[in-house]
């Protein structure tokens, strides 16, 4: 038997605002949605794919994410280029997203892997990487991996 992650869950304070990051901004496709008053929900994933959820964003929080508390620490989402990474990249600045670095930083030191770090509506820390393409990229850390304390 193996594991194999299925789709990630987030609580979010206003269904309507996450959508329009999630879907706009990032590309995700409304696989379904619940829109009873008590109990909103979409499951997102693409639309090209297999139908399957990748990301599933619940209308439960009562305020913004905290990185003091155990939980989801952040999300990494991978794209095969450095170019996608910076195509994102300028769509989250016209978006006005916060960022925790400036541009492209490479994981660690000497890494050919890096991205670009930022927050969603409600602060969730979020992550695009690609594997390849970030050598020579600044590190803002020498002595941690990059996505570990943003």
């Amino acid at each position: 038997m193996t594991l194999r992650t299925g789709h990630i869950g987030l609580n979010v304070t206003d269904l309507d605002r996450s959508l329009a990051f999630y879907r706009d901004v990032l590309g995700f496709g409304v696989i379904a949605e619940g829109k009873e008053e008590e109990r909103r929900y979409a499951f997102l994933g693409s639309l090209a794919g297999d139908g399957r959820p990748v990301l599933t964003l619940w209308q439960q929080a009562q305020g913004s994410y905290d990185k003091v508390r155990a939980g989801l620490h952040h999300l990494a989402l991978e794209v095969d280029s450095v170019d996608q990474v910076r195509e994102y990249e300028t769509a989250l600045r016209d978006y006005g997203v916060d960022f925790a670095y400036e541009g492209v930083v490479a994981h660690r030191e000497g890494s050919a892997s890096g991205g670009i770090f930022f927050h969603d509506p409600d602060g969730t820390r979020l992550e695009i990487y690609a594997p390849s393409g970030a050598q020579g990229a600044p590190v803002p850390s020498a002595t941690a991996p990059t996505c570990g304390f943003f």
